[in-house]
Parts: C-alpha cells; sequence; structure tokens
C-alpha cells in the first residue's frame, strides 16, 4: 500500500538529511556516487520519500514510498518547475560568465528592504543547484533573483524552465566555462536563451568615471540618449569589475521603477560581499567562523553547514544578531532559525539585538537550547569576557549594521600578520579533478601527514571526511590522535608506528602499517595479552624504494605468519613508487608495480581474505592510471602541487605578510647581515614581517628570491633573518607601510619558490612554522 508523506526539503546529499521525515531524496547517479548506495542509511535516519532511476527491494524498506523514473536529475527539474509555475511574482533571471553572484546579492542588499527576497545561495546555479534554488520559494515572497550558469549547449533551455524570469540581467561574456562551446558567439546564444519570456532592463553607457578617496563616481547615460541625459551615482568601490557590476543593478532599479534620487542613495551604502566563509583560530583553544557580514536564512543554512563538517569534538556554538527581513514576521522568522539551529546541533545561541532576544528563546525552549539574549553588540562586549568560551567552534554571523566583526576581534587568537591561507574550496576541486580521472570504484586514501603539508590535519581531514573520503594516511601516532580529539571517525592508517605507541594506538583505533617481522611480532604479542582479535593492520612491501616494507623473498613467511596468528585483520597492501612523477624512470615503475602484484597476489593466496591494494601516488595516479588498482593515495597533489597532465588544479596554499617599514637607503650601503648585498642605486627597502623562523627558506636571500607587492615582483635583498627579511620596491609605485606581501600564492607559485629555494614544494609547504596562524576559507 502506498503511503502519504509530507515533502517540505528536496535533498540529494545523504549528509544534510536533517529534516528526514519531510525530505524527499533524489538518488542521483554520477560516476563516481550513486544516490541509490545511500538510500539504506537514508531510511535508518527516518526518510520515507525517494525517486530513484532503479529497481529498489520495496520489502526492505516497508515504510518508504518510491518513485521510479527514468532520470532523477530531470524529475528533480520538473518537480521544480512545477513549484515555480504556482507564484505570479517578479523572478529576475542573472546570468553571464562573471559577476553573477555579486550582482545577486547586491540586488538583494539595494531591494531588500521593499521586497520579501528569496535568492539563490551563495552560487547554486547549475542543473541541481537551480531547482533546489527555486523550491525555497513561499508564499510570503514578493521577488525571487536566482541565477543560471552552463557549460555545454542544451542546458539553459533546462533552467529557464524552470527559473523563468521575468526579468533578465546578463553581466558579461568572458572566458569562465568556455570549454563545452565552439565559439564566443555560442556561448552567448545559449546564455541569452534564459531570456525568451523575459524584459531586459535598459543598457546604460558609461561616459566617465571619477576615482576618490571615497570610491567612485559613475556618470552614464541611456544607451540611446545623448550627453544631455546623463545621470550619476557614486559607489564605494574603485576595481572595474565592482562598476560594472553596479551599473547592472542601477539598470535593473530604473526597470523596476525606483528614482534617481533613491538609487544613488542606496548605491552609496552597497558593502563588499564576502564570498568566502572564513575559519580562524580563537582565544581558549577555540575556532572562530567569521561570517559577520550577512544574516538571512539561506546564507545562514550554508554556515551551519559548515560548522558541523568542522571538528566533531567541540562544542557548537552560534553567534547571531537581529535578522533584518521585514517582510516575514518575526514569529514565523525566528521559529525558522531555531528550527536550523537544533538540526544542526547547536549546543549554545548568543543572541544580539531586540527582534531576536525577543523571539528566539521561547522558541528555543522547546527544542532545548541554551541561549543568551544582549540587546546589542556593545551590551555583549561590556559583559562577555574571554573566560566566556573555551574548547567551542562558534560561528558569528550577523547583519553588518552590528558590527559583530569587534566579537569576531576579541575572540580572535591573536598572532602577528604573516598567515597562511588555505581555500578548502580548491582542495576539494582538486580531489574531484583527481577523482574523474579514477575507475569507479577505486577508493581514495588522502594523506594528511605532517600537519596535512602545512595546511592543518584536523581542518582538512575535517573537511575531506564529510565530502566522502574513504581513507586518511598520517606519518605517527600522535598525527592520528590529534585527527580523533578534532572529531575524525574516518579509518586512519599510520605508516610509523613505534613499540611504544601501542596503548594509544589502539585506544585511538588506529590502524598500524606492518613493515618488519620485528614490529609484527611485537604488535602480535601486545594483542594477545590485550585478547584482541582481527585488529586491522596494513602491509607493506618493498619494491625498490629500499625504505620500509616486507622483501619479495620474505612474502611466503609473511602469509604463513599472519595465518598463524588471530590478532590481525589485514585492510590492505601496498608498497611506495620511488620515481612515478618522472617520465624518464616509467620503466622502473612498471617493474616496481610487477613486483608488488606478486606479492600481493601471492599474500591474497596464502591468506585467503579479500584486502585493499595501493601503489598509485598523486603523480602516479595523474600519470599511470592503470595502477589505480583499489585505492590510490593522494598527497601532495591534494594541494595542487602536482603537475596537471590534463587536470586543473588548483593551488591551495598561499603565504602572506604585511611590509613592517619603508626606508630610502643610499647607493653603496649594505642590508641585512654579513653584508652580502650592497645597494647599486638609492633604494627604497621594504622589511618584512617574516623569517626563517617561520619557515621561509634562508636561501632565497641576497637576490635568489621575490615575492610579490602590488602585483609586481619585487626582489629579496640581504640575507634572510629569523623574523624578517628586506625587498626592494624601487620600482614599484605607492607602496605603503602595512601593505600585503604575498611569499607564493595564486600570483607566485610554491613550485617557483621551491625552484629559486633549491628544493622542492613538499619542503617549502610543510616548513612553515606554526607559529604561523593558518585561515582557512570556504564558499
Amino acid at each position: 500500500m502506498i503511503q502519504d508523506h509530507p515533502v517540505a526539503h528536496l535533498l540529494i546529499d545523504s549528509r544534510k538529511a536533517f529534516s528526514p521525515t519531510t525530505s524527499l531524496f533524489f538518488a542521483i547517479a554520477s560516476p563516481r556516487r550513486d544516490g541509490h548506495d545511500f538510500i539504506g542509511e537514508l531510511y535508518r535516519k527516518g526518510v520515507r520519500s525517494f525517486v530513484v532511476s532503479k529497481a529498489v527491494e520495496n520489502a526492505i524498506f516497508k515504510e518508504a514510498t518510491f518513485i521510479q523514473v527514468k532520470d532523477t536529475v530531470e524529475a528533480l527539474q520538473q518537480i521544480a518547475a512545477f513549484h515555480r509555475a504556482q507564484f505570479k511574482i517578479p523572478v529576475i533571471g542573472i546570468t553571464g560568465s562573471n559577476g553573477k553572484t555579486i550582482v545577486k546579492e547586491w540586488l538583494f542588499q539595494l531591494l531588500h528592504q521593499d521586497y520579501a527576497i528569496v535568492r539563490s545561495p551563495k552560487s547554486y546555479n547549475s542543473q541541481v543547484g537551480v531547482p533546489l534554488s527555486v523550491w525555497q520559494l513561499r508564499s510570503y515572497h514578493t521577488l525571487a533573483i536566482f541565477e543560471a550558469g552552463i557549460s555545454q549547449p542544451g542546458e539553459m533551455e533546462k533552467l529557464e524552465s524552470i527559473i523563468r524570469p521575468t526579468i533578465g540581467v546578463f553581466t558579461c561574456l568572458g572566458e569562465a566555462h568556455s570549454e563545452g562551446f565552439a565559439s564566443k558567439e555560442e556561448k552567448e546564444k545559449e546564455k541569452r536563451k534564459l531570456f525568451v519570456q523575459a524584459q531586459l532592463p535598459a543598457t546604460l553607457r558609461i561616459l566617465r568615471t571619477v576615482a576618490s578617496a571615497e570610491g567612485t563616481e559613475i556618470v552614464a547615460a541611456d544607451s540611446e540618449i545623448a550627453q544631455g541625459g546623463e545621470r550619476s551615482i557614486k559607489i564605494p568601490f574603485a576595481d572595474a569589475a565592482s562598476i560594472q557590476n553596479a551599473v547592472t543593478c542601477w539598470e535593473v532599479l530604473l526597470h523596476l521603477g525606483y528614482s534617481q534620487d533613491i538609487i544613488a542613495e542606496r548605491m552609496r551604502q552597497l558593502v563588499p560581499i564576502e564570498m568566502r566563509l572564513i575559519l580562524k583560530k580563537g582565544i581558549n583553544h577555540c575556532l572562530l567562523i567569521n561570517d559577520s557580514y550577512s544574516a538571512d536564512l539561506s546564507s545562514l543554512e550554508i554556515a551551519l553547514d559548515f560548522l558541523r563538517q568542522q571538528h566533531g569534538g567541540l562544542q557548537r556554538t552560534v553567534i547571531l544578531s537581529d535578522f533584518l527581513q521585514s517582510a516575514e514576521s518575526p514569529a514565523h522568522l525566528y521559529e525558522q532559525i531555531v528550527h536550523l539551529l537544533q538540526k544542526h546541533q547547536v549546543n549554545r545561541i548568543i543572541a544580539i539585538g531586540e527582534n531576536i532576544s525577543r523571539w528566539l528563546p521561547a522558541f528555543a525552549m522547546g527544542a532545548s537550547l541554551l541561549v543568551e539574549t544582549y540587546a546589542d553588540t556593545a551590551s555583549f562586549l561590556s559583559q562577555v569576557t574571554p573566560a566566556h568560551f573555551k574548547e567551542e567552534i562558534i560561528l558569528i554571523k550577523g547583519a553588518r549594521v552590528f558590527g559583530l566583526e569587534r566579537v569576531v576581534n576579541i575572540l580572535e587568537q591573536k598572532a602577528h600578520q604573516t598567515r597562511l591561507e588555505i581555500e578548502l574550496p580548491s582542495l576539494l576541486h582538486n580531489l574531484q579533478q583527481y577523482k574523474k580521472s579514477l575507475p569507479p570504484k577505486t577508493k581514495v586514501m588522502a594523506m594528511v601527514k605532517a600537519f596535512a603539508y602545512g595546511s592543518g590535519s584536523a581542518e582538512v581531514a575535517s573537511v575531506l571526511q564529510y565530502h566522502g573520503i574513504d581513507y586518511l594516511g598520517v606519518a605517527y601516532v600522535d598525527e592520528g590522535i590529534e585527527l580523533r580529539k578534532a572529531g575524525i571517525t574516518l579509518p586512519i592508517m599510520v605508516m610509523n608506528t613505534e613499540v611504544t605507541t601501542f596503548e594509544l594506538l589502539i585506544e585511538n583505533r588506529l590502524e598500524p602499517v606492518l613493515f618488519s617481522f620485528h614490529l609484527l611480532e611485537e604488535l602480535d604479542r601486545y594483542l594477545q595479552m590485550q585478547g584482541i582479535v582481527d585488529y586491522p593492520v596494513h602491509l607493506e612491501i618493498e619494491t625498490g624504494m629500499n625504505r620500509l616494507g616486507f622483501s619479495l623473498p620474505e612474502i611466503d613467511s609473511l602469509g604463513q605468519r599472519l595465518q598463524a596468528s588471530s590478532g590481525f585483520q589485514v585492510q590492505s597492501v601496498f608498497s611506495h613508487l620511488a620515481a612515478s612523477e618522472d617520465p624518464r624512470e616509467d620503466a622502473f615503475t612498471v617493474l616496481q608495480c610487477e613486483k608488488f602484484v606478486r606479492a600481493s597476489t601471492r599474500l591474497q593466496e596464502l591468506l585467503q581474505r579479500p584486502f585493499l591494494r595501493h601503489i598509485a601516488n598523486s603523480a602516479a595516479t595523474l600519470r599511470l592510471p592503470q595502477l589505480a588498482m583499489d585505492m590510490v593515495r593522494l598527497g601532495i597533489g591534494l594541494y595542487g602541487i602536482e603537475p596537471g597532465v590534463g587536470l586543473s588544479l588548483k593551488p591551495v596554499a598561499a603565504l602572506y605578510s604585511t611590509i613592517a617599514q619603508l626606508k630610502e637607503v643610499e647607493a653603496g650601503e649594505s642590508i641585512s647581515y654579513n653584508r652580502k648585498t650592497i645597494l647599486p642605486r638609492r633604494s627604497r627597502i621594504a622589511t618584512i614581517r617574516l623569517g626563517y623562523a617561520d619557515g621561509y627558506p634562508r636561501q632565497l636571500g641576497n637576490g635568489v628570491g621575490k615575492v610579490v607587492v602590488h602585483g609586481q615582483l619585487a626582489p629579496i635583498v640581504g640575507t634572510i633573518c629569523m623574523d624578517m627579511f628586506m625587498v626592494d620596491v624601487t620600482d614599484i609605485p605607492s607602496v605603503k607601510e602595512g601593505d600585503e606581501v604575498e611569499l607564493f600564492g595564486k600570483n607566485l607559485l610554491v613550485q617557483q619558490v621551491a625552484t629559486w629555494a633549491g628544493t622542492i614544494p613538499y619542503e617549502i609547504l610543510t616548513g612553515i612554522s606554526q607559529r604561523v596562524k593558518r585561515v582557512y576559507f570556504d564558499e
């Protein structure tokens, strides 16, 4: 008998089943993941409504309702299109190569006091993201703003049928996502299919711009009107992209009937759109997520999702200001907020503002949430001390007028201005790039040893765990323990286990690598004393690295010894490639693989139990895909360092510092210790807050290395000191004290810095001192 189940939420990700009884799950199949594989997990969580494209054994899920369709993505789009058809409100559809999200968010800033607006969360503009965005439409909304992005012909017709915009906005036509189109003209034609039923605002022609310390005055006219029809606005930005995005918003407001006076007033109040969530170290062993620039339901859910990814072992605290959404009743708004906080398992809420202090506690009481209230930010700052926070992960989110950045300042762990920025979206992008090159059933082990190559093992592991990595690898037991303390539950392989760490190893459910008979015997003896059987272990085979591992002549003895013990359950057998990145050594790499296959096959015969086999590292995964086997181990490639070989990898880490002082130094003067640099001319010398104690290579001194200042390369002069070094900025105009300096990142790749230093990127990344503050960004 088919049962009816109410549906309030459309679900495509099993990790986000926060309201299972009212969720409809779409089992979307991709080359790497098949949503049908998660039906059992979701059923156990309470989900009872499913859209599938494969037959499911209904008897196993007796209380569930299954709707079988040919294509689950198409079904998702059709439901969203039907939902959209129920609303007769203005809908702004935005497309273009760049600027879609900025224009959407600025339109929200400019219009939210007059409309109850629903908009795409962040950049949900894909074939799946658009339906999820449109599903947010509710009866109280009076305006919708949705993005639409495409990567190949035929996609925009589907998005148009879902969004059905009444007003069309085309930001610009650039090179982004051009791979799927034969020409720029074809791409523009495809994008404009979003507007088949939409009105397009009249185009403004920019006549001139006037920059000042406060921003930019833009003077423009309607495209068909000559000089006499000019009008102007001022915006608090000077870059070309912001000017063009502001003009696009200006055109929309004119189309909606706003007067030039109101437009000019609101344009002056535009604020930057922070496109990334920022994770930082806080006081008293806390972590901070800074999202202190906006307050609305869509972005709150995204921020809470990021909060949930990080550090499962820490208490979750959320600091919220009033939500300034005038169109919804406060009761309905704050009831929804409490529901979001509850389903994301928040422990403590600090409410700042009159409305949130009035409404939130009443709803939170029934949800068993601990709430503290303060009338405004000043009251909070005057009453709260650092002792109020300890070992928590704290999300700080609020409307910009509340100035919650002051809260961030008091809770942030103070450090000098040098910082290593970690782009978590780039890490996940690189992971997906690798996965695309792998067979569907091949698992992925992420190596997070050496503090995740300098990027922060707990933070990186938390994100990888949330996004479905199969295994983690560390070098030593203490690295694994730190991950367990951070709430990491994934299996963790420890590559270099010591006899003295057995107790900690087992206490923290870490899986050791056995590479010698001595280690095997010692661990077997310990397991017998503890009465432990079938403990998970990994076997390392020596095939040519000549570092650690059982040799080929030892394989039969190893298999017989393992058969004789009840203590071990072999999880995987692996080996290390010595030169997989070098095409000149491919013959040796193939020889290593052949040796490994022989050894692992013999072990399989002896043990008569299944185990995973893996030999491919980052380079081999890209260059020699035939070596993928059951699992690959991704290390430095995850951080965007490995050569692309057909993949588009992004750098994950970027090192920045600031200029402490500028000096005019005469020709003939020396710079730094040992007087190894004598200036040939009168020069302007900048002192940078960074030195070899921070892990910056001393070899880069005396003209060997360079840094980026104001987008230009500046040579290092003099010897690198312990805490600082100097660069010559004579030929770079407008440099001032406090300016930012890029040591490596998007403008200066770490590979180049390593080449200058005569080393490899591994050494540069892992050498960055832990006194350098790590700052994490997510979209």
